[in-house]
C-alpha cells in the first residue's frame, strides 16, 4: 500500500493533475431507486434530488423559503412565575415537582394558541417520461464535486441519451440539458406532481407552472404562496402543450428551464410576487446561452470550492461506485473516499448557504415531505451550529453569512421571550427556531426547557471575527454580542449551595439525571461553558471596539462567578453542577464536551485533567451513535490529539446506513448523506469540520499542524485551510511527517506555529524562533478558565512533544518553509 501510494504522489507531482481515480465524483450504475439514493443539486435557493430514472426521471425540487405557517414568534404569556417556582423547586432539591411543572406549564403538544415551529415543505417533483427507453445498457449517473454538475447517461435502442443538470448559481434556475447521439430522438413528457393539496398545475406562455401554498400547522395558516415553472427550449422536433402535461416529439436536444420563487421577502413581511419572481429569474435565465449558462455557474461555484484540495493518495476502490465503496470501506483500504466526503461536506454548504438567503437548515435544502422528521427547521441545540462548522476552517467564510442574518433576527424576536418568559433584557432562543424566527420553547418542558440557542449561535459571530479580523463586521454584530450577555446577566441565579451564578432552569440538552426522566435542573456544566464565551466574547469585543466600559466591568464580576468544571467519581468530566453521571449513560448528546469542541475551554496542553477526564466521558457513552453525534465525536477525538480514533468514528460514519428510517444508529446513505437516521445533513458537515481538525487546530494560542492525524492515511496534501488570525495553510506530509509547508498571511501580524518536535522548520535559510509567553496576535488570545474541581482523577493523556515557533507576518505575504 505505502509503495503504491508513493508512485501515486511522484505522479502527481509530475502530471500537476489528478488521475482518473482521484477525480471527486459520485458515481452509479444505476438508478437510484428511493430518495436516499438520488444526488443532491444546490444554489442555496434551489434544492433539487436527481434520481436519474430511465423510463421516468424524477427530480424533487426545493425553494429555501417554502415553509408551512406564516409570520409570528411562540412566546407564551404569564410563563414567569412557572419559571420562577421551578427554580425553587429544583434549590429545594425537589426536582422531579420541578420536571412535572415544567412538563405542565410547557406541555409536550403545542398549547392553543401556540406552535411548537413550522415545518420546512417540498415544492414538489417535476417528472420528465421517456416511455420507450426500455432495458437501459451502460448506465452511468454522477455528481461531479469540480462544478456542480449531475449527468445521466446510458444506451436505450442503439441510442446513447445524455442528460446534464445544475442549479446555476450564476442564474438562479435549474438547468437540465438532454442530447442524443442521434438527431431526433430526444422525445418526453413533462409534468408536475406535489403532496401539497392548494395547487392549480396548467401552462401559460409556453410553460407549464405549478401554483400553491404551504400548509396549516398548529395555529398558523399557511402563507407562503409558491409559483414554479418549467420552460422547454426544443431544437427540432414538436411540442404540444396539455392542460397538466407539455409533450414533445423527435428533437434533437431538450434545454429545460426551472424557476421557483415565493411571496417571501422577510420573516416578518409575505408581500412579494411569487409569480413575477419565478417569470422574471426565467426570463433573465433565457437569455443566456447554455454553453455560457454553464461556464458562469461553474466559475462562480469554483470560486468557493476551489480554494481548498485534498489528496489523500488512492487506491483501486476509487474506480468502483460509491455505494460500492461506502459497503466495503470498513474492511477496505479507500483514502479518496475520505477526501472525497470532506469535499462533499464544503460542497453542500456551497449549495445549501449563500449569502443573502436562509441558513441550511436540518436537511440543508433538501426535503422530499410537508413533515419532514423534526420538521427539518433549525436545531440550534447542536444542530444548526454544527451545519456551520467548516465554514471557517474549509475557506467558505461567505457561506456563514446566512446565519448571522438569521442571529440579527433572533436578536430581535429574542428580546420577547427574554422579556415575557425570563423578565431579562437582551434577548434568547430556546431549542429550535424557523423560518419565522420564534424563541419560545419547543417541544415541551423536557427537551425544550434550554434558554441557551441564542448563546451557542452567537458563537459563530465572534469564531468569525478571530478567523477574518474584520472589525467592521464586528461592530455590524456586536449588538448581538451584547443582547446575549445582557440576558445572562440578568437570568444568572445563585445555585443552591449558594457558592456560584448558574442558569436555572435549564437541561443538559435532551438527557436526564434522574429515573422517570428528570432533565430540568440548575447549572448545567454546558451552559456554564456557554455562558462564559458568552461573557467572554462580549469582553473581547467590547475592548476591541472600545464600547460599553462600565457593562464591562458588570459582565467581567458575574463571570468570576461561575462555576469552574469538574471531574467526578468516575474520573469523567461532570455534565451537570451534582455528581450525577452514569458510566452506563450512551445517550446521543454529550453536551458537556461543548468545552473541549467546538470551544476551546479544555486543551490537553493546558488542561491535561480535564482532558483526560472529557476522555473518560468519552469513552463511556461510546462510538456508535446518531451520524451528527459521531460526526461530533470526530472533532473531539482529534482535539484530544488521537487520530486513530478520529478515524475509527469516520469508519463507522461512512458504514452503510440502516434501512429502517427512524433510530440511533448513525451512518451513511449511497448517495453520500448522513443518517441520524432518517436523514440529516449536520453529519455532512460535522465530519467535514473533524477531517479539518484532524489536519489543523488553531484555538490554543497557536497554528498546530497534523494534531491528530491517524497512521492509516500516512500521506498527503492539503490547500487551502484557514486557521485563526487570517493564515491560509498548504502543507504535505509523508509516513506521518510534515514534509512541505507555505502559509499565506492575509491578516498579518505574529504567527505561532505547533509542530512535532522531530520535524524542523526553517525561513530563507535561518531557523525559526522558540515561541515563549502567550502569543503578542490578539486573534489567539486564550481565555483563561477556573481551576477545575477534581473529585477522581482517572488516567492522564500521555501528550505528543512538540516544538512552538513565532512567525511575524506581513499582511498578504506568502511564507514558504523549508521542512526537514
Amino acid at each position: 500500500m505505502k509503495i503504491r501510494y508513493l508512485i501515486f504522489c511522484v505522479v502527481l507531482c509530475l502530471s500537476g493533475q489528478l488521475s482518473p481515480a482521484q477525480e471527486l465524483k459520485l458515481t452509479y450504475d444505476k438508478a437510484a431507486a428511493n430518495w436516499n439514493e438520488a444526488l443532491p443539486l444546490g444554489n442555496g435557493r434551489i434544492g433539487a434530488m436527481v434520481y436519474g430514472g430511465v423510463s421516468r426521471e424524477e427530480i424533487q425540487l426545493n425553494e429555501e423559503t417554502i415553509w408551512a405557517g406564516r409570520p409570528g414568534n411562540n412566546v407564551p404569556k404569564g410563563k414567569y412565575n412557572d419559571i420562577v417556582k421551578i427554580r425553587q423547586l429544583l434549590n429545594e432539591g425537589r426536582n422531579k415537582e420541578a420536571q412535572d411543572l415544567s412538563n405542565r406549564a410547557f406541555p409536550r403538544a403545542a398549547p392553543a394558541g401556540l406552535d411548537y415551529g413550522m415545518p420546512y415543505q417540498t415544492f414538489g417533483s417535476l417528472l420528465i417520461g421517456f416511455p420507450e427507453h426500455l432495458s437501459p445498457q451502460g448506465y452511468r449517473r454522477e455528481l461531479d464535486l469540480n462544478d456542480a454538475v449531475s449527468t445521466v447517461s446510458y444506451e436505450s435502442n442503439g441510442v446513447r441519451y445524455h442528460r446534464e443538470l445544475f442549479t446555476s448559481l450564476a442564474d438562479s434556475v435549474l438547468l437540465i440539458r438532454i442530447t442524443a447521439d442521434k438527431k431526433k430522438s430526444v422525445s418526453m413528457d413533462l409534468s408536475w406532481k406535489t403532496p401539497h393539496q392548494d395547487v392549480v398545475i396548467g401552462q401559460q406562455d409556453g410553460t407549464l407552472f405549478l401554483r400553491g401554498k404551504g400548509g396549516k400547522v398548529d395555529a398558523k395558516e399557511g402563507q407562503v404562496a409558491f409559483y414554479g415553472l418549467v420552460y422547454p427550449q426544443v431544437k427540432g422536433g414538436r411540442i404540444d402543450y396539455l392542460d397538466q402535461q407539455v409533450s414533445i416529439k423527435d428533437a434533437d436536444e431538450v434545454i429545460l428551464y426551472v424557476s421557483i420563487a415565493t411571496n417571501f421577502k422577510h420573516y416578518r413581511d409575505l408581500s412579494a410576487d411569487p409569480q413575477r419572481k419565478a417569470t422574471r429569474i426565467l426570463e433573465r435565465a433565457r437569455k443566456v446561452r447554455y454553453g455560457r449558462a454553464l461556464k458562469n455557474h461553474v466559475k462562480e461555484y469554483q470560486r468557493y470550492f476551489n480554494r481548498v484540495k485534498l489528496d489523500l493518495g488512492s487506491s483501486a476502490q476509487a474506480s468502483k461506485t460509491t455505494d460500492v465503496r461506502i459497503r466495503e470501506f470498513a474492511h477496505s483500504v479507500d483514502p479518496q473516499l475520505v477526501a472525497l466526503y470532506f469535499q462533499f461536506g464544503r460542497y453542500l454548504l456551497i449549495s445549501s448557504s449563500q449569502p443573502g438567503g436562509q441558513p441550511a437548515n436540518l436537511q440543508g435544502i433538501w426535503n422530499d415531505k410537508l413533515s419532514p422528521p423534526w420538521d427539518s427547521k433549525y436545531t440550534i441545540n447542536i444542530n444548526t451550529e454544527m451545519n456551520y462548522w467548516p465554514a471557517e476552517v474549509a475557506n467558505l467564510s461567505e457561506m456563514h453569512e446566512p446565519l448571522f442574518s438569521m442571529l440579527k433576527d433572533l436578536a430581535v424576536t429574542g428580546q420577547e421571550s427574554a422579556r415575557e418568559m425570563y423578565h431579562a433584557r437582551g434577548w434568547n432562543a430556546h431549542h429550535n427556531t424557523d423560518l419565522w424566527r420564534i424563541t419560545g420553547v419547543v417541544d415541551g418542558g423536557f427537551y425544550g426547557m434550554w434558554p441557551m440557542g441564542g448563546a451557542w449561535l452567537s458563537q459563530h459571530i465572534w469564531q468569525h471575527y478571530l478567523y477574518r479580523g474584520d472589525t467592521g463586521f464586528l461592530k455590524e454584530y456586536y449588538p448581538v454580542l451584547k443582547g446575549a450577555a445582557l440576558f445572562y446577566l440578568d437570568v444568572l441565579t445563585k445555585d443552591p449551595s449558594g457558592k456560584w451564578l448558574v442558569v436555572s432552569p435549564s437541561i443538559s440538552p435532551e438527557n436526564s439525571y434522574e429515573a422517570e426522566g428528570v432533565g430540568v435542573s440548575a447549572g448545567t456544566t454546558m451552559d456554564n461553558q456557554l455562558v462564559f464565551d458568552v461573557f467572554s466574547n462580549f469582553l473581547r469585543a467590547s475592548a476591541v471596539l472600545e464600547v460599553d466600559g462600565a457593562l464591562r466591568d458588570s459582565v467581567q464580576q458575574s463571570l468570576q462567578q461561575l462555576p469552574p468544571m469538574q471531574v467526578g467519581q468516575h474520573g469523567q468530566l461532570q455534565e451537570w453542577l451534582r455528581d450525577l453521571d452514569r458510566t452506563n449513560d450512551h445517550h446521543r448528546h454529550i453536551s458537556h464536551l461543548y468545552g473541549l469542541f467546538p470551544s476551546g475551554q479544555i486543551s490537553p496542553f493546558r488542561h491535561p485533567e480535564l482532558a483526560q477526564a472529557a476522555k473518560n466521558s468519552l469513552i463511556y457513552r461510546g462510538d456508535k451513535s446518531t451520524g451528527w453525534s459521531m460526526g461530533w465525536k470526530v472533532n473531539w477525538w482529534a482535539r484530544l490529539l488521537d487520530g486513530k480514533q478520529s478515524y475509527k468514528l469516520i469508519k463507522d460514519q461512512l458504514s452503510p446506513a440502516p434501512e429502517e428510517q427512524q433510530g440511533q444508529n448513525g451512518g451513511t446513505y449511497p448517495n453520500l448523506l448522513d443518517a441520524h437516521p432518517p436523514f440529516q445533513i449536520d453529519g455532512n458537515f460535522g465530519c467535514t469540520s473533524g477531517i479539518a481538525e484532524m489536519l489543523l487546530q488553531s484555538y490554543d494560542g497557536s497554528i498546530y499542524l497534523l494534531p491528530a492525524w491517524p497512521d492509516e492515511l500516512p500521506g498527503g496534501e492539503v490547500k487551502g485551510l484557514v486557521a485563526r488570525g487570517g493564515f491560509i495553510i498548504d502543507m504535505r506530509w509523508k509516513e506521518g511527517r510534515l514534509t512541505a509547508l507555505k502559509i499565506k498571511s492575509t491578516l498579518g501580524g505574529n504567527c505561532r506555529l505547533r509542530i512535532s518536535d522531530r520535524t524542523t522548520l526553517t525561513l530563507k535559510g535561518k531557523a525559526l524562533q522558540k515561541a515563549s509567553g502567550e502569543n503578542s496576535n490578539p486573534l489567539f488570545a486564550v481565555d483563561e478558565i477556573k481551576t477545575p474541581l477534581i473529585k477522581t482523577q482517572k488516567g492522564l493523556l500521555t501528550l505528543p512533544q512538540t516544538a512552538i515557533y513565532d512567525v511575524p507576518t506581513a499582511k498578504g505575504k506568502v511564507y514558504e518553509f523549508a521542512v526537514n
